[in-house]
């Protein structure tokens, strides 16, 4: 049976997920910041894994985040993002975390908001 392109893609890119999931866990000492692009915004959740629960999460499109940019897709608005999502850990008592980049590499816009963590003193 032939598949479409579109498809393969979507399989290949579960396949990755799953093979991401088995490795990374988050615990309630330790939670996921799982991150996920789409072509406009940028949405970052802090889950626990064994409980189910998401104990924070950020975007770029909340009220709070455009009133302070305009851009919500470029590198300073992910360091924006990292700082907002920070504030909000260091208020939920939450100072290591599991970082989760999904599908997406380790350098651009995913590594502005890692390092924009770090500087706020989360480690991971």
């Amino acid at each position: 049976m032939l598949k479409s392109k579109a498809d393969i893609k979507k399989l290949r890119k579960k396949r990755i997920r799953t093979r991401i999931s088995k490795k990374i866990k988050g615990t309630p000492e330790r939670p996921r910041v799982l991150v996920v692009k789409s072509n406009c915004y940028v949405y970052t959740q802090v889950i626990d894994d064994l409980s189910g629960r998401i104990i924070a999460s950020a975007s770029t499109l909340e009220k709070d985040f455009q009133e302070k940019s305009k851009n919500s897709k470029n590198k300073e608005a992910c360091q924006l993002l990292g700082s907002i999502l920070a504030k909000r850990l260091k208020e939920k008592d939450v100072r290591a975390i599991v970082f989760d980049r999904g599908l997406y590499p380790y350098h651009g816009r995913i590594k502005t908001l890692a390092e924009a963590l770090r500087a706020e003193g989360i480690s991971f």
